[in-house]
């Protein structure tokens, strides 16, 4: 069965895992997944991910999760853009999460980042997700 929503799984992932307090989740590996997770890492919501190798040649990304006194630094997690709804936003209306205690992530010509490097490049794309 294939999916159809790769970006979605890898966030409902993360949210079941930080439910359960677990400290590191695996996701399948694909390049638009390892660019939001380079956002997710460099704004300072995961401690890291890792590329493994399996023996039947398939690729997991293992995802090293953020907790602060006890409490997972990502309290709120959301897929905005759907495959059967895009939402795209110019760099004059980027959505701001929570005043600005959040980012969205996009996808721009320019490559997956977050609303506030965008707005420093003067560009706007795809809004992929939210993260609080």
């Amino acid at each position: 069965m294939s999916m159809t929503d790769p970006i979605a799984d890898m966030l409902t992932r993360i949210r079941n895992a930080q439910m359960r307090g677990k400290s590191k989740v695996a996701t399948p590996a694909s390049r638009i997944r390892g660019s939001v997770l380079d956002v997710l890492e460099s704004e300072g919501f995961i401690r890291g991910y890792a590329a493994v190798e399996h023996g039947s040649g398939k690729s997991e990304f293992e995802i090293e999760l953020k907790y602060y006194e006890g409490e997972p630094v990502i309290r709120e997690i959301s897929r905005v853009s759907k495959p059967g709804r895009r939402v795209y936003a110019g760099v004059k209306n980027l959505p701001t999460v929570y005043n600005g205690l959040g980012i969205s992530i996009l996808s721009t010509p320019k490559g997956v980042m977050s609303d506030g490097e965008a707005r420093t490049q003067n560009v706007g794309g795809e809004v992929l997700c939210t993260v609080f």
